[in-house]
């Protein structure tokens, strides 16, 4: 029997997309449990063509890959991986690899917060999402349930495969009040499957001034 069935079901999610494809891949030397500073036990990206040319990310350790340790069997883990797609240009061989990193912090703020994220949330970030390109207008995202790889179940439970969405700060603010699900059904009929341009403009104009809303609307769930 495997060691790690929640693994091997995320890539036989994968397969049909990517058949014996290569990806990229970021794993991790020590692992969070043991005192290491990155919760994934690791991120691959794969290089895609159509609809676009992109980098498609995905994570792995927020379900429960190796043995079941939460006490719900219809869930696995947190029930969610992240997934996020960024724009390349077709000649670009090598995936970047602040990705991976933007992935670790997310993973990273669910474990020590104890909040989880849900289609729909929203998060402005503390500038442009990737540190070294300072002079983009992607400095926020929100989430959706991946457009390809949606829902799964796994020996551990179900999984589904949570997509961040770069925006700008303008679409943030338009996503702001428990508008982000239809902001992103009107940004995907413009943007093939969701997927992250740095280089963009907003492609939809300021809102009106409104009220405050929270962050997100995540609950907790400890472990079992």
């Amino acid at each position: 029997m495997s060691e790690a069935p929640g693994w091997q079901a995320i890539d036989a999610a994968l397969r049909p997309l990517y058949g014996q494809t290569r990806p990229a891949h970021w794993g991790t030397v020590q692992p969070y449990s043991l005192g290491g500073p990155d919760p994934l036990d690791g991120v691959s990206a794969y290089p895609r063509s159509e609809p676009v040319p992109h980098w498609h990310y995905i994570g792995y350790g927020l379900s429960e890959l190796h043995e079941k340790e939460w006490d719900d069997p219809n869930i696995s883990g947190w029930g969610f991986e992240f997934t996020f797609r960024l724009a390349r240009r077709p000649e670009e061989n090598d995936a970047p690899n602040w990705p991976a990193g933007f992935l670790q912090t997310l993973a990273r703020y669910v474990i020590q917060s104890g909040k989880w994220f849900e289609p729909g949330h929203t998060i402005k970030a503390n500038g442009p999402l990737d540190p070294e390109r300072a002079e983009s207008r992607i400095q926020a995202f929100a989430f959706t349930v991946d457009p390809e790889l949606g829902a799964i179940d796994t020996p551990h439970g179900r999984l589904r495969f949570l997509q961040a969405v770069g925006l700008t700060m303008t679409e943030y603010r338009a996503a702001l009040g428990g508008k982000a699900i239809d902001l992103l059904s009107t940004l995907e009929s413009r943007i093939p499957l969701l997927c992250t341009n740095l280089d963009r403009d907003s492609l939809v104009s300021e809102p009106k001034p409104q009220a405050s809303w929270p962050m997100w609307g995540g609950g907790l769930r400890g472990r079992g």
